[in-house]
């Protein structure tokens, strides 16, 4: 209801869902609780059921790494010694380009492709494709989020390098932002994101060489 039947927003409020079940309970508990109550939203809005289930189960897994309540970075802060809210949210800033990926399969035609299902209409090579954009996508991410490449990262840098991986993690809702700003159809978005990632990893190429310790 609170989504007025946008698929984008019906996926967010059930990953907020799992995210706070997630907090209190463990997580096969969370994903038991979340399916009931949350899947058939996604499912209505004809999001395969199976790719359903599996947005609700990863954001169950990756409630084991989120704050408030991060129970991993916690028992690997209280092994090691260090500060366990330190280590929370240092695990979560690396993880979080890992937050995006449910979605893929949930908003993206191709993005079944992730689970090894053939999309609607496409072959293996669909798969292929879809495995191959958003693995690049997610390491442009991730270079942003930890502000390294080759060497640190720039502000603007950075900027270029969350642009590439949106480009490359969810095309068709960038395709639809920009045709709608600008009144005509566009395609294949994800051809400027791997042209504005690989010029940010030529740039760095390109810079002083990292002093390395002797």
């Amino acid at each position: 209801s609170y989504a007025g039947g946008s698929l984008l927003l019906t996926a967010i409020y059930t990953s907020l869902i799992v995210w706070i079940i997630g907090l209190a309970v463990p997580v096969t508990a969370s994903y038991i609780i979340c399916a009931v109550i949350a899947a058939p939203a996604l499912i209505k809005l004809g999001v395969p059921d199976y790719a359903a289930h599996m947005f609700i189960f990863y954001y169950a897994v990756l409630s084991e790494v989120s704050p408030p309540t991060a129970l991993s970075p916690f028992a690997a802060a209280a092994i090691t010694g260090g500060d366990p809210y330190k280590t929370t949210l240092q695990s979560w800033k690396y993880t979080l380009p890992a937050f995006l990926v449910p979605f893929v399969f949930v908003l993206d035609p191709q993005g079944v492709g992730l689970l090894l299902n053939i999309p609607k209409g496409g072959s293996w090579v669909d798969i292929f494709e879809i495995t191959l954009k958003t693995t690049l996508g997610l390491m442009a991410l991730a270079a942003a989020a930890q502000g390294w490449v080759l060497r640190h990262t720039s502000l603007i840098e950075r900027g270029l390098l969350v642009l590439s991986g949106l480009l490359l993690v969810f095309p068709s809702l960038i395709e639809a932002i920009i045709e709608a700003a600008i009144g005509r159809d566009i395609s294949y978005t994800y051809v400027p994101g791997v042209l504005i990632g690989l010029g940010v990893l030529l740039w760095q190429a390109k810079g002083p060489a990292v002093q390395r310790p002797a």
